[in-house]
Parts: C-alpha cells; structure tokens; sequence
C-alpha cells in the first residue's frame, strides 16, 4: 500500500518509471488499482492466499522491469536517485510473500499443490 500514493498522486519518479516503460499513465494506474484490491484482499482470511499470488506476479514484473528495462536497479529522475530503495523493497516484498506462503503451508500441512487446490481453485 506504501507505493499506491506515489502511483495515485503522479510522483515524478512514478511517472518517470511508468514513462520509461512506455505506460504512463494507463500502466501506473491501472497498476496502482490492482496493488489497491491486492493490499486489501491480504486482510481477509479467505483471499489471503489468492492475493499473496497476485502480489508474488505485481512484484516479480516490479523486480523484472528493474533488472531487465531501462529503468534499472537504481532509478534516477530529474536529478533525484532512489539508491535501489523501489527494487529493494520489491525483492523484500517478494521474499516475505514467499515466506508467508510457507508458513501457510507447514500450518495447513498442505504441499504446494494442495496449498493451490484447496485455497486458490477451492477444489
């Protein structure tokens, strides 16, 4: 939820990232949407881990448009650097996620393929 008001409120760096990906102001948005919905379906029990999926795909396309486009690991906009802050926090996010997962997991003693059946296609 941290990034939504640097998406939602036109930060430069936002719109910089988004620019240089050549999404601006459609992919900034529409992200920012879908991180909204993401952040608050984690607070509910049920869509829980439906959403710590989703948030494990928002993060892993933020940690692949640092390493593999023009924006970089380090982001500099209009004479500002961010020191690698945005893709450090991406990776945080993506290891804590991943965690969860886990312990979800070993609390259920579900396998991962049990963890997919039974909480995310509700067979």
């Amino acid at each position: 939820m941290q990034t939504l008001y640097f998406k939602f409120g036109e930060h430069a760096e936002a719109v910089h990232i988004f620019s240089t990906l050549g999404m601006e102001p459609w992919g900034r948005i529409g992200l920012g949407i879908v991180e909204l919905i993401v952040a608050i379906t984690l607070l509910i029990p049920k869509t829980q881990v439906i959403a710590s999926f989703v948030s494990l795909g928002v993060l892993a396309g933020a940690i692949g448009a640092h390493l593999f486009t023009p924006v970089g690991i380090v982001v500099y906009w209009d004479g500002n650097s961010d020191k690698g802050q945005l893709f450090f926090m991406a990776v945080l996010s993506f290891v804590f996620i991943i965690i969860h997962l886990f312990i979800f997991t070993k609390r259920k003693n579900y396998s991962l393929n049990d963890l997919i059946k039974k909480e995310v296609l509700k067979r």
